[in-house]
């Protein structure tokens, strides 16, 4: 029986090591970056896109529906008249959000920046989710609690496992196959003939 045991242990450890060595450096990162961009690029592009009223060449000038949604109860305080809020903070908070929502997915799915702009995504859907629970009232169904059993609620749920996509690309970076490791390549080539 101790045989057969340690038999089972050695071809665990021989496919799991192997599988760890052939996967190491490049598999991680680009599988995160391939999910991110299946499951929650669309997501976050039809969002900046509502805040530019759908047209790119509002970049510059988001729409009284990007106040209203980053900024609920301001834009309520102001009967929704953008004209009465200040641009600092206020405007620039909105305008940088905005770019956010459209910049930080691109970087992260083509590997550039790419610890920088998981981290700020992370960071831009911990805001999002505040935003949505604070300013826009969510409901306790919708905001869900950790270990409830519901995986149906959209705030806890759905967005802890969006976040836990984007710790790896931070933790680990681009992998092999991103501008990063691309870029970085041709400054480490130039840099040895200077």
């Amino acid at each position: 029986m101790g045989m057969i045991i340690g038999l089972c242990v050695r071809l665990y450890a021989i496919v799991f090591n192997t599988l760890e060595r052939v996967t190491e450096g490049w598999f991680l990162s680009l599988a995160s970056r391939v999910i991110f961009a299946a499951v929650l690029f669309q997501f976050f592009w039809n969002s900046a896109l509502t805040k530019i009223g759908g047209s790119i060449m509002n970049i510059f000038t988001p729409t009284a529906g990007a106040y209203a949604q980053m900024l609920p109860a301001l834009m309520e305080q102001v009967s929704y008249d953008t004209s009465q809020i200040a641009f600092f903070p206020y405007g620039l908070i909105v305008l940088l959000g905005t770019w956010g929502e459209f910049i930080l997915p691109i970087l992260v799915i083509v590997g550039l920046f790419t610890r920088a702009a998981s981290l700020g995504m992370i960071v831009f859907i911990l805001v999002m989710s505040y935003v949505d629970i604070t300013g826009h009232g969510a409901d306790a169904k919708t905001i869900g609690a950790f270990f409830d059993g519901d995986p149906y609620a959209k705030i806890l749920d759905d967005r802890l496992l969006w976040i836990f996509l984007l710790l790896v690309p931070t933790l680990k970076g681009g992998g092999l196959f991103s501008l990063d490791t691309l870029l970085g390549a041709q400054y480490r080539k130039r840099e040895m003939y200077y």
